[in-house]
């Protein structure tokens, strides 16, 4: 049986509309919620949050600078504390296809503010009285310098409070693996084919310095996203808005956050094109790639148990197969690698938009939002997944790693510089065709004897030409 839903009548410039009585929004976020049904790809909350706490900080400022009344001020206050608490997340229906600039987000945010500030002062939802959401909420600001503003803001708190411990932690299991394992030798490889010796710790301690280094260029990247054009309204001029109201509202911001949000930036750069956050999202491609090639670095060594190369044992998560018993796949790794390609495609699509901006205004900015909230979602849970359930529980077949490195024929570089490249390399062609061992092989052809053969091919010396564990 279908129930019964109440409506309430909403106005905005352009007439009445009917909105769900229940719900917080207003006539513009409901007019959007009907015409921009477009997928399913909801507005993330960390920018809804993001844009509430800006609403917060603009609200201040305008008090301290004499253009907005104490009850309105002290009552928008009172509601973005209770939307930073996540108590009216359901009352963001939008989706992120929409305005390119995010207008009907900023008023959806706008219209919850205003009406919940209503009911607190015992006002009907919609009277807009003690607050409007225009005349109020929306004091000083345009959805042009709030909506970048908030991209800042939540793509950086991400990266910085989420993504990077996260990618920390990871880089710590994997130097502690490095750590434990420095004493193992093992054959390289290159073009997958035999290479000369190297340590399994240095091998693993590669992937870890490789995500470090991914680390430190996110680190380098949020310094530019520091900078918003809060304050600049609709083309950057600031009109409408009084001297000083974007440095105190990024003071707000600052003290809030811990961050130093800084509206000394050109304005006008930072509104008609969003360079820092195509450069955020481009370290995250980075990372991604970086993440990429380690899980397939893993795989391959991970690959058998019987048939590939065997040297690393991952854990056995889960079954592996509907109809072979017994298999166990890669699974963490095949994840992480289709997790990472969604992602670089991303970074495409992002510097696509980047490039996209028209004279003062770029209009793919919701696109550009959700493509570095899902970016910094998707790698977090990425970096986590990996350490919890493959990195911690990765092991080593000794046995494994001894046999392919005896029996590579690479081993024979080590005698280049005392024999010559072309005697070295007749004996390695020499005992692959006769399927000798190298040392066989080179006793066979006379090229060197025993000892001075014993004294040279020492894989653990060759994987320390210089002593050290590098």
């Amino acid at each position: 049986m279908q129930q019964h839903q109440d409506f309430r009548e909403e106005h905005d410039s352009m007439g009445s509309v009917r909105v769900p009585a229940d719900r917080y929004w207003g006539a513009q976020t409901e007019r959007a919620r009907l015409r921009f049904a477009i997928g399913d790809e909801a507005m993330p909350l960390e920018i809804i949050h993001a844009i509430a706490l800006i609403k917060k900080a603009a609200a201040l400022a305008n008090r301290e600078l004499g253009v907005l009344g104490d009850g309105p001020c002290d009552l928008i206050v009172r509601v973005v504390d209770e939307l930073l608490q996540g108590q009216h997340d359901g009352h963001f229906p939008l989706h992120v296809w929409q305005s390119g600039s995010g207008t009907q987000t900023n008023m959806n945010v706008n219209e919850v503010i205003a009406n919940r500030a209503c009911e607190m002062a015992g006002a009907a939802l919609g009277s807009k009285d003690p607050v409007h959401p225009n005349d109020h909420v929306n004091r000083s600001q345009s959805t042009n310098d709030v909506f970048p503003s908030a991209l800042h803001l939540a793509a950086g708190t991400l990266v910085r409070q989420r993504l990077l411990p996260e990618l920390g932690q990871l880089c710590d299991a994997l130097e502690r693996k490095a750590q434990a394992w420095r004493g193992l030798v093992k054959i390289g490889r290159t073009h997958l084919q035999d290479a000369v010796p190297l340590s399994l710790g240095q091998e693993v301690g590669g992937w870890a310095a490789q995500l470090r280094s991914a680390a430190a260029r996110l680190h380098h990247a949020l310094a530019e996203v520091r900078c918003i054009p809060l304050g600049g309204t609709a083309v950057g001029t600031g009109l409408n808005s009084p001297a000083g109201y974007g440095r105190q509202a990024a003071a707000h911001l600052s003290r809030w956050t811990g961050v130093d949000w800084s509206v000394s930036g050109n304005r006008f750069a930072l509104m008609a094109s969003h360079d820092g956050l195509v450069t955020l999202m481009d370290q995250q491609r980075l990372l991604a790639a970086a993440l990429h090639r380690i899980v397939n670095d893993m795989r391959l060594l991970g690959s058998g148990p019987r048939a590939g190369l065997g040297e690393l044992r991952l854990p056995g998560n889960e079954p592996g197969s509907s109809i072979m018993p017994g298999k166990v796949n890669p699974t963490q790794c095949e994840a992480v690698a289709m997790a990472t390609l969604q992602l670089m495609g991303d970074a495409a699509v992002t510097a696509m938009a980047g490039a996209a901006g028209q004279l003062q205004m770029n209009v793919y900015k919701p696109l550009m939002g959700f493509n570095l909230i899902r970016a910094g979602r998707l790698l977090t849970d990425c970096c986590r997944s990996l350490r919890q359930h493959l990195v911690e529980g990765l092991e080593v077949d000794r046995e494994r790693l001894r046999e392919l490195c005896d029996r590579s024929l690479m081993l024979v570089t080590a005698l280049a510089p005392e024999i010559g490249y072309d005697r070295a390399a007749a004996i390695a062609h020499h005992a692959h065709a006769q399927q000798l061992s190298l040392r066989q092989a080179a006793l066979a052809l006379g090229a060197i004897d025993a000892d001075r053969f014993d004294r040279l091919v020492d894989a653990q010396a060759m994987a320390h030409p210089h002593g050290g564990s590098t």
